[in-house]
């Protein structure tokens, strides 16, 4: 197929066309056919990937995922992105429709807008501009999942796997979440923080309050140990990175009694860690610190854990250097390389190539009423192209 033959895809269309899909995670709803469809006419060849668990809901839940590659040869230049969203919250509280893609004074509203399907639709239509004025010196890629927004178990993590199976080479990778702070392209994500979660429980003896002498109070106990944790400073940061932290995400010992000592206590933590830690390291620091005051007090302390990222960076060098050269003469401003933010699948492409983010400005993504100005879409599509050629003009084949 000559490139001539492929139509110039407009990224407020497709954009639009993918909000009124309410792909909430883990429902596809058809979200990966359209995007399966336009990529094929851009002649693209589309695998649909589908993982699940053992028992095929919640966690286990069946996930679309897609990976789609346009020629044989190298550098494999790739975009990664997810078609699942959050929820929308109170339907009642929004100004227009959430999976209706409305426009009103140049600004297009619903979920998904900013995160991410906007991003996807402004780098298909790159690819469009890019094939409709001649090919690549290489190959181009899509790593498209619907498991992002939810656990990340069968998604990007599965795909990846997959292709490291199966030897499939990418030699770098832009992931199309929303990196901007405040104007498009002041910002880049070249590394992301690790996150820990870990649920605790403490196994106390039930009894009346007037009779404590006869029961076994795990409450205290919970407190004793989440204020020891919550006092530890793990590190004063690590180069590029912020210092890690650990915050108390939910205490609870479902005792609705005002005159019951309760069975057990539960907590749930989450650790946002730079590379000074591994998720093993912290999983060993927890158990110990557990372990002494199960010690101390007698009571027994179960902890669960799952660490669902490590820590990562990837360095200054060509592809980085391209990307920030590629957005300056697009858009004006040179993007800061950060690692601030919580995680993404960055986290899992990192075992393939280099990857770093690029995409809209994310102030109102997750919220009521998100949106994104067409304009903006227009202007991303514009650097996206750029990103493209300039980093093909400089990866060596």
């Amino acid at each position: 197929m000559s490139a001539a033959s492929h139509s110039v895809i407009d990224p407020v269309e497709l954009t639009r066309d993918l909000i009124r899909i309410p792909s909430v995670t883990p429902a596809d709803e058809g979200a990966m056919d359209v995007l399966e469809r336009t990529l094929t006419g851009l002649g693209f060849t589309c695998r649909r990937m589908v993982f699940e668990g053992p028992s095929g809901v919640g966690h286990d839940a069946r996930i679309e995922n897609l990976y789609a590659r346009r020629g044989t040869a190298s550098p494999n230049l790739c975009f990664a992105g997810h078609t699942d969203v959050v929820p929308t919250g109170d339907v009642a509280a929004w100004t227009a429709a959430p999976f209706e893609g409305e426009t009103r004074d140049g600004i297009l509203y619903g979920r998904g807008a900013v995160d991410m399907k906007g991003g996807i639709a402004a780098w298909v239509a790159a690819v469009s501009r890019v094939l409709a004025e001649g090919d690549v010196p290489g190959s181009l890629s899509f790593l498209i999942t619907g498991d992002e927004e939810g656990p990340a178990l069968h998604g990007t993590k599965r795909v990846v796997e997959a292709l490291m199976a199966e030897g499939e080479v990418i030699d770098a990778c832009v992931v199309g979440e929303p990196s901007s702070a405040h104007h498009l392209g002041d910002m880049i994500k070249v590394g992301r923080r690790g996150s820990l979660n870990t649920w605790i429980t403490v196994h106390g003896k039930q009894g009346h309050v007037a009779y404590p002498d006869r029961a076994a109070n795990p409450a205290p106990v919970v407190a004793k140990l989440l204020a020891r944790l919550d006092a530890h400073v793990l590190d004063t940061g690590y180069p590029e990175f912020p210092p890690s932290n650990l915050e108390i995400t939910t205490i609870d010992v479902g005792n609705p009694a005002t005159n019951i000592i309760p069975a057990d206590a539960r907590a749930r933590l989450n650790i946002r860690f730079n590379p000074t830690h591994t998720g093993d390291g912290l999983i060993d620091w927890l158990n110990r610190e557990a372990g002494l005051v199960q010690a101390e007090t007698g009571l027994r302390i179960e902890l669960d854990h799952m660490c669902s990222g490590e820590a990562f960076l990837t360095e200054p060098g060509v592809f980085v250097t391209a990307v920030q050269d590629a957005v300056e003469a697009t858009l004006g401003r040179r993007p800061e390389a950060s690692t601030t933010g919580g995680t993404s699948d960055a986290r899992f492409i990192r075992a393939l190539c280099p990857v770093l983010e690029l995409g809209l400005v994310g102030q109102t993504m997750h919220q009521i009423d998100e949106r994104v100005p067409e304009a903006e879409l227009r202007a991303l599509t514009d650097a996206y192209q750029a990103v493209i050629t300039t980093v093909f003009e400089r990866l060596p084949a």
